[in-house]
């Protein structure tokens, strides 16, 4: 392999985290030539960011991805990094405008699937609005590393003032999702073939920013979060636990993917535990849960629905079921599916 005529090794190494010649040919050649802005300067260690906070307020993430396989049906960890720490940002209602990456590679990668993947977060990138201004690049030898971890920082700006959070949640307020529960924790589960088990599934991993912005314009949003890790069970746990009431859920209206539910229905797994990586769970004033929810169908969102609400109770998590009963959902204690995100 022979990118740019000068990166002429296959497979990274440990001398291409030395600091030395392969260290820059490895960051000018792979990273700067995909990622490459008028504010990436791969020259200096700081990048100088043209802000104006005259009206509003600076907000910034941090997140790290060891997603495993690297490459997944849908998505892959470079367009898995930039999508996590985007929604991060837009679901604090900022609109996301630079990012930071730190890179831990494995001795051994190909650097032909390094290559992919970095493409694919220069692509993601460009789609999502952002800059990548800063980095870092560390070789872990092999056998410490997954092939490759990111870490990355994201800043974005939002109106000043904005109330949103757990603190504005009120009784009677209704639980909104943006699309199907649990589509990246099973797309992972596909790929990996632990199970011998196969199927069609992409993961959900996009931009939830479209998403955001809708919310943010409809009046009654109390409160966003993106349902990663722990699903959207472990956010409603949260949520009862900072509010001292309950939450319930109502079965038949959780949009839910047939392949899912047949995975989860083999394997003894919850849609409402897994993983999503594109979806909105957002808490709204009743009065305009359903303004909300047309406005996401307008977008192209057809599975958005209001799927529970917040009543009185000792901080429970309810779910009723589909003939009529209801079942509490725990707060999850275990990790079924490591290295999801």
């Amino acid at each position: 392999m022979n990118l740019g005529n000068t990166l002429h090794d296959t497979h990274i190494s440990l001398a291409h985290g030395n600091g030395g010649r392969l260290m820059r040919e490895l960051i000018e050649q792979l990273f700067a030539k995909h990622l490459k802005n008028d504010l990436l300067d791969t020259g200096t260690d700081a990048a100088v960011l043209p802000l104006d906070l005259t009206s509003g307020e600076l907000v910034i993430s941090t997140d790290g991805f060891t997603v495993e396989p690297l490459e997944f049906p849908g998505g892959d960890i470079g367009s898995l990094a930039i999508h996590g720490t985007v929604n991060d940002l837009a679901v604090s209602g900022a609109t996301p405008l630079y990012l930071t990456l730190n890179a831990f590679i494995e001795e051994g990668l190909e650097i032909a699937l390094l290559d992919r993947v970095v493409k694919s977060m220069a692509k993601t990138c460009a789609e999502c609005g952002v800059k990548i201004v800063a980095g870092d690049t560390k070789v872990l030898r092999r056998g410490q590393g997954g092939g490759i971890y990111f870490a990355t920082t994201g800043v974005g700006v939002r109106k000043a003032n904005l109330a949103l959070g757990l603190g504005t949640i009120r009784l009677g307020d209704a639980l909104l999702i943006s699309g199907t529960a649990g589509d990246h924790g099973t797309a992972i589960m596909l790929a990996r073939e632990q199970f011998g088990l196969s199927g069609s599934l992409l993961s959900d991993a996009a931009s939830v920013l479209p998403i955001t912005q809708a919310l943010l314009a409809t009046p009654g949003l109390r409160f966003m979060r993106d349902p990663t890790r722990g699903g959207i069970a472990t956010i409603a746990h949260e949520i009862a636990q900072a509010t001292s009431h309950s939450i319930r859920f109502y079965e038949n209206k959780i949009p839910v993917n047939e392949q899912v539910k047949m995975v989860a229905e083999m394997l003894g797994y919850d849609p409402l535990y897994m993983a999503c990586e594109g979806r909105v769970l957002a808490v709204i004033d009743p009065a305009y849960a359903e303004i909300a929810v047309q406005k996401l169908h307008d977008l192209g969102y057809q599975e958005a629905a209001i799927i529970g609400h917040v009543e009185a109770g000792n901080a429970y998590v309810f779910i009723e079921t589909e003939l009529g009963g209801e079942r509490i959902l725990q707060e999850l204690e275990d990790d079924p599916l490591p290295r999801i995100c």
